[in-house]
């Protein structure tokens, strides 16, 4: 089973405004509500490539039964942990420029996490944990840790996708797959990157400090893979953006489904970068038939 954890869900609530004005009236053309969180993207694009999935994180409160409700309108597995306290509302606006008002999420309480905790016992050696986004600020500081702790002792295998001192700290416990893009990538080694050939070098550092695979996506630039002694790098189909949220879960779910499927690194990454783009193009999550259809216009090439 694939698990996928989101600490901090949210309904995202996404209005389009033309032309929007601050400080005046403005009024909404179109407005759209989803369920949010980087790990219940993975496990609805999951469900979308025939991957069996189940969702775990809190949710609390009518914003948490509208996420429980579209899951299993989608026939997504949950096991989310109930919290006392409401799943957050985060706010994408959509004008001339984009812009996102994010909530803070629910307060955690040491009960609660424990019983989320409780959940990893019980996984085995053919389970695969995605750990995705960052935690409320009532969780301790080495939560993720807890978790991958945990997770380890089953002798499961783990997906990191997250950023900063908790990508850095869970390297050594030697995940499947790590995917910051290209700014969170220049971020976690404070460099500055003015071409694809600098990325390398701090690509490659992650799977020499624990890694097996690193996923670099770079927007429009396509992506980098990192395997234990190559690098490639992808094109990205051509087509209109709409959506920017969920892209880069996308990829994880594309190249976690296509990997556990085909035992293929390669043919995973060139799946991760159409599903990638399946989602950017669309007004939600990508869609099974997308995916295929955007899988020829992936090329895949070997840079060292």
């Amino acid at each position: 089973m694939i698990y996928t954890v989101t600490l901090n869900p949210s309904i995202d609530y996404i209005v389009e405004v033309p032309n929007f004005k601050m400080g005046e009236l403005n009024r909404m053309a179109r407005d759209i509500k989803l369920p949010g969180g980087k790990g219940i993207n993975v496990s609805r694009v999951l469900h979308q490539l025939e991957q069996p999935t189940t969702a775990l994180g809190f949710l609390g409160g009518f914003t948490g039964d509208f996420i429980t409700n579209w899951l299993n309108q989608e026939e997504v597995i949950t096991q989310f942990t109930p919290v006392q306290d409401d799943t957050r509302i985060n706010v994408k606006l959509k004008s001339d420029q984009e812009t996102e008002i994010n909530a803070n999420g629910p307060v955690i309480t040491e009960k609660e996490a424990q019983a989320l905790l409780s959940q990893f016992d019980q996984l085995t050696s053919n389970d695969l944990v995605v750990i995705s986004g960052n935690q409320p600020a009532s969780l301790p500081k080495d939560f993720y840790q807890q978790i991958i702790s945990r997770i380890v002792a089953t002798g499961a295998r783990f997906v990191m996708d997250t950023t900063g001192q908790a990508l850095l700290d869970a390297l050594s416990f030697h995940p499947l797959l790590v995917k910051p893009n290209h700014h969170e990538l220049a971020d976690l080694f404070q460099v500055t990157f003015n071409s694809v050939d600098d990325m390398i070098p701090y690509g490659k550092e992650l799977i020499k400090m624990g890694a097996s695979y690193a996923l670099i996506s770079m927007a429009g630039d396509g992506a980098l893979f990192f395997t234990e002694d190559k690098v490639y790098q992808s094109t990205v189909p051509k087509g209109k953006v709409k959506n920017s949220v969920g892209a880069g879960d996308s990829m994880v779910a594309g190249f976690i489904g296509t990997l556990i499927q085909t035992k293929d690194p390669l043919t995973a990454f060139q799946t991760s970068v159409a599903t990638g783009s399946a989602t950017a193009f669309s007004d939600d999550l990508a869609k099974k038939k997308e995916i295929d259809r955007l899988l020829s216009q992936v090329h895949v090439t070997l840079l060292s």
